[in-house]
């Protein structure tokens, strides 16, 4: 490590159980790291608190709380660092906590908000990232998942951004987990939230052969079930069970345009699935131009063409990103409490 260790770490998040997604996959990788190397972790979430189903994303729930709530549980804690994972209202109160007392902390740009409120609502795009220039701002670092997503960033007046790359369980997701899947060939898999921003549709859409297969849960199932009819949705499935549909698939298609990683797209390639995807932020970082996919902005013929990759070439790419080195960078831009 470039500095010391902290003796305890505080994570403030918004995303927490029992959503299902890459932010707090993350986390509970992280913490895991941290945790081994003789670290202890404190969190924040929504779990403590009467919350509220965000509007229009009732799997997201918004924490009602009073910011003396929150900063007398920070004092309590005396955490040698914070990091405050998301922009929601416990990150607010944490965000204030930090500003108003001249604590460094560092902060995580997980998603790109401004396209995703703007899949939903008429904000212009440049209101929301001025509110996140703002949030971020005073944070020691920003930490983001890709050099492509950093130089976005960058460019839109970011003046602190580092890398924090993430990594995959590839134990639980491995080649060993491949069986049949019991439906026509070949399998066409989506994996994730199924919600507006996520682009569902360009895969729904799709003129391909065998099955279409949607694993995961969110505002958007029931309409897309109903449009598509053709398509499997087997709601969201986890541990060994998700394993195995990764590895059963032929095909991991990422229809998204918004996402800043896509831990997906490693979990899938870890089980030796090729990948489909547009080239855009996240497919282009973590899989640029490795033989185990495909980018192309016809998602139809970067589906058929990722039929024709070689399985081998993506476990061998996925066995590069561990979550020991994720936890590396993470440290190295978590600063220390002085004082």
């Amino acid at each position: 490590m470039s500095m010391p260790l902290p003796r305890t770490v505080l994570i403030v998040t918004d995303a927490w159980h029992p959503q299902v997604n890459g932010v707090v996959r993350s986390i509970e990788r992280i913490v895991e790291q941290m945790e081994a190397a003789g670290i202890s972790v404190k969190l924040i979430t929504p779990q403590e608190f009467r919350t509220l189903p965000m509007p229009g994303y009732s799997e997201i729930r918004l924490s009602l709380v009073h910011k003396h709530t929150v900063h007398e549980k920070i004092r309590a804690i005396r955490p040698d660092a914070i990091h405050i994972a998301t922009e929601g209202p416990l990150g607010l109160i944490a965000r204030k906590y930090c500003v108003e007392r001249k604590l460094p902390f560092s902060t995580a740009y997980h998603t790109q908000f401004p396209e995703y409120v703007r899949a939903r609502l008429p904000v212009p795009l440049d209101w929301s990232y001025a509110f996140l220039r703002w949030f971020h701002g005073p944070a020691r670092y920003c930490l983001v998942g890709t050099p492509h997503l950093q130089t976005l960033l960058e460019a839109r007046g970011f003046a602190n951004v580092a890398l924090w790359t993430k990594g995959v369980d590839t134990t639980l997701f491995h080649p060993d987990k491949r069986g049949p899947l019991p439906y026509p060939g070949p399998v066409f898999l989506y994996v994730g939230r199924v919600a507006v921003e996520k682009n569902i549709e360009a895969f729904l859409k799709l003129d391909l052969p065998g099955t279409k297969l949607v694993v995961g849960d969110g505002p958007s199932r029931k309409a897309l079930e109903q449009s598509y009819p053709q398509a499997v949705f087997l709601g969201a499935r986890h541990g060994e069970d998700l394993a195995k549909h990764f590895a059963g698939a032929d095909a991991f298609v990422f229809p998204s345009r918004t996402d800043t990683f896509g831990l997906v797209l490693l979990e899938a390639l870890a089980c030796g699935t090729p990948v489909a995807a547009f080239p855009v932020t996240g497919p282009i970082d973590v899989i640029g131009k490795a033989p185990v996919g495909v980018l192309d902005n016809d998602l139809r013929a970067a589906a058929l063409a990722a039929l024709e990759v070689p399985r081998e070439n993506c476990r061998r790419y996925a066995e590069r990103f561990s979550w020991e080195a994720s936890a590396r960078q993470f440290l190295d831009h978590l600063p220390l409490i002085t004082g």
